[in-house]
């Protein structure tokens, strides 16, 4: 049975993701084939517009399958991340820059790969049960999948608290953070998918009330703790402020490793206030290149998806332990291996 079911259906390109049993992961030949297919429609008169959505109720899609990845890093094949990341980027730039809608419906959980998949899309969904966030630190990376570029744009110092913590954002959070466009009711997305494909027409999805957004009733406490680009700093905040919100804060950063950490803060840094998606794709690669040779992401597979220990044995102790000099050596350029956009060249093991 297919993990895809890539089709036309009137005047829609439609790609479902199916793939229940492992929350919808993205595997390396999903990736490749969705690519294909959006390549594929590009020039296609009869396609107006791509819808893209995900049988089961739990997830539109729980990030990468990061299976094979932590095999072949840990065997000391590096090459099969590079390929994979470099394509996966690949796809997520093409439906950032298509130039046809692409609509997307995201139920349950949208995290890490899935968030590259969906919230780079001209027309974002989101129901009830929707739960998006970045926890790529937990696992020894930074946020990546071009999610680097939705968190230099969300309000304030707000990407920076979603790429440290791993925070999970509920639909109203979403949509206020910049990750998601539209609120329907999960009951009435089969009507929703039957009118975009019979029209091909974006702008007949129904603009409803938005939900509240506990994150936003958080930011300028957000805006106070993480002002700074320095970790260290940003821990001195938090033990300041104090409080729930503060001790909070502390447990879900304590999950993740320092050095990813410190370095989504300065790729953050880099990309500033008005980012473009294929410089945020670049620094993010540089660290990923480098990940299964140089980082915690190797740990932090084990400890969340082999051993499921829970209790990864990061490089650091804490995030004021990292140095700039290691930071800058995770994303320095990576020459003749910098990321191309523009083939689809092998990358070099």
């Amino acid at each position: 049975m297919s993990d895809l079911h890539i089709r036309r259906e009137g005047r829609a390109g439609r790609i479902t993701l199916d793939r229940a049993h492992a929350l919808n992961a993205l595997s390396y030949e999903m990736c490749l084939e969705i690519d294909a297919a959006l390549r594929g429609w590009a020039d296609d008169d009869a396609v107006a517009l791509v819808v893209i959505d995900a049988i089961g109720d739990k997830a539109f899609c729980a990030g990468g399958d990061l299976g094979e990845m932590y095999a072949t890093g840990s065997a000391g094949d590096h090459g099969y991340g590079r390929r994979f990341w470099a394509d996966e980027y690949r796809m997520n730039a093409r439906i950032a820059e298509y130039r046809k809608p692409v609509v997307t419906l995201m139920q349950g959980f949208t995290l890490g790969g899935g968030v590259g998949l969906g919230c780079h899309a001209s027309h974002r969904v989101v129901c009830e049960s929707s739960r998006i966030a970045m926890p790529e630190c937990a696992v020894g990376i930074v946020p990546d999948v071009g999610g680097s570029y939705l968190l230099a744009r969300a309000p304030g110092r707000v990407g920076a608290y979603l790429g440290l913590t791993g925070a999970r954002m509920t639909p109203g959070c979403a949509i206020w953070a910049g990750f998601a466009d539209y609120f329907v009711p999960r009951a009435e997305w089969g009507d929703l998918v039957s009118g975009l494909v019979a029209s091909g027409d974006p702008d007949m999805i129904p603009v409803q009330t938005t939900p509240d957004s506990p994150l936003a009733a958080q930011a300028a406490a957000i805006d106070q703790v993480f002002a700074s680009n320095d970790g260290a700093t940003i821990l001195t905040a938090l033990d300041l402020v104090g409080g729930d919100f503060a001790a909070e804060g502390r447990a879900m950063i304590a999950r993740g490793s320092p050095l990813a950490q410190a370095c989504a803060l300065e790729v953050l840094r880099r990309l500033g206030p008005d980012p473009d998606i294929r410089a945020a794709l670049t620094q993010e690669y540089r660290f990923t290149y480098r990940a299964t040779a140089q980082s915690d992401f190797l740990e932090g597979i084990r400890a969340a998806i082999i051993d499921k220990d829970r209790a990864p044995r990061w490089r650091h102790s804490s995030l004021a332990d990292v140095t700039a000099a290691e930071v800058a050596d995770m994303l320095a350029p990576l020459g003749v291996a910098e990321l191309k956009l523009e083939t689809r060249e092998e990358e070099t093991p």
